[in-house]
């Protein structure tokens, strides 16, 4: 499969206007995706988990312009709020995906989107927004074309999604999706997210993820930044090459239901994406000493316990707790007892895996 694949022949039908709504969720990386070479190619597979609870939904009204101009027409609102300084990035984002979108400037689209988590604080709501829209704008082309089954649908959304957030393009189906080619993976591609297609032990089934939120407010370095920052990182090819091998390591975990290894290559990738961040120029600490008391809460009531709990962190403060399912009650207890205290105004979101976007 080739970027061609998704370029349109000429649209056999029209439409005035209208509207669509898709919810879309976000994800947590369990091998992460840390650099990217042009047009949002991974420098490195990732997996990751399908959240149930932590999503974006968008609305997308559409109206055919009368006049022919050659601009982008759209405004985009946030919980009912105009939200001018998001054009740039939209604007951007119909650029890249133009050609294979080729009705873009031909209306005037009206966003409008909402989370169930704070914005822009590392729960990846470019993800979930990015993969919600373009869930929208294909909808859109379906209505145009009468060449778009289910399957091609989520390939080419998930192709689109990735031309605005590369993690976004992990977030259409669930429950374990990867992005990037991986030699050992079948049907992996650096184009766009594909559901893992091996076999998946049930102590993954229905896997539990309490998100800590230590700091709700703006990450203090975007994510496209901190991408851009692995070029000529000393440590760079070594973390790419640790990818493969961790993604390789997983196979055999999610088939024997191994949580002892999971959590050491979950636990290891996590600080790992934070170490490149520490050791790169310039260079940034995102973890927030509350991180920290959570990490070592989390190892101590495990060599305790024996729990099969373990954390993860995207490119913020914020704590991913994950467990299975059947511990539910124990680590649940741990949380509001123990880690609870770390968070900023106490603020917690109870989540799990789950199963992707939908059409509302």
């Amino acid at each position: 499969m080739t970027a061609q694949n998704f370029t349109p022949k000429p649209y056999t039908k029209s439409v005035e206007n209208g509207s669509f709504t898709w919810s879309s969720p976000s994800n947590i990386a369990l091998v992460k995706y840390w650099g990217k070479k042009e047009h949002q190619i991974p420098e490195n597979p990732s997996i990751s988990f399908t959240l149930d609870n932590c999503k974006t939904t968008t609305t997308l009204s559409f109206v055919k312009k009368k006049n022919e101009d050659k601009e982008y027409s759209f405004d985009v609102y946030l919980d009912g709020e105009k939200k001018d300084d998001f054009k740039p990035k939209i604007e951007t984002f119909f650029k890249r995906i133009e050609g294979y979108l080729p009705f873009l400037k031909e209306y005037y689209f009206k966003i409008e989107t909402s989370n169930t988590f704070p914005h822009s604080s590392g729960i990846a709501s470019s993800a979930s927004g990015m993969s919600a829209l373009a869930l929208c704008l294909l909808s859109v082309e379906s209505e145009l074309s009468s060449e778009i089954d289910d399957v091609f649908f989520i390939q080419k959304a998930s192709f689109l999604a990735r031309l605005g957030s590369g993690s976004a393009c992990r977030s259409l189906v669930g429950d374990l999706v990867v992005w990037g080619k991986h030699e050992a993976i079948d049907g992996s591609s650096d184009l766009l997210g594909v559901k893992y297609p091996y076999e998946v032990h049930q102590n993954f089934k229905n896997y539990q993820d309490t998100i800590l939120l230590v700091d709700k407010g703006e990450k203090q370095v975007s994510s496209t930044i901190g991408h851009n920052l692995m070029n000529g990182h000393p440590f760079a090819q070594e973390r790419f090459k640790q990818a493969h091998k961790n993604l390789s390591s997983l196979i055999n975990v999610f088939k024997e239901g191994d949580l002892d290894t999971f959590i050491e290559i979950v636990e290891s990738e996590a600080l790992t994406l934070h170490a490149m961040m520490m050791t790169s120029i310039p260079y940034f600490i995102l973890m927030k000493p509350n991180t920290l008391e959570i990490i070592n809460k989390i190892w101590s009531f495990r060599e305790k316990t024996g729990s099969k709990v373990c954390f993860t962190l995207d490119a913020g403060a914020n704590v991913h707790v994950l467990y299975p399912e059947n511990e539910s009650e124990q680590v649940c207890e741990f949380i509001n007892n123990e880690l609870v205290a770390y968070c900023q105004n106490g603020h917690y979101i109870s989540d799990r895996i789950g199963f992707g976007a939908k059409l509302l």
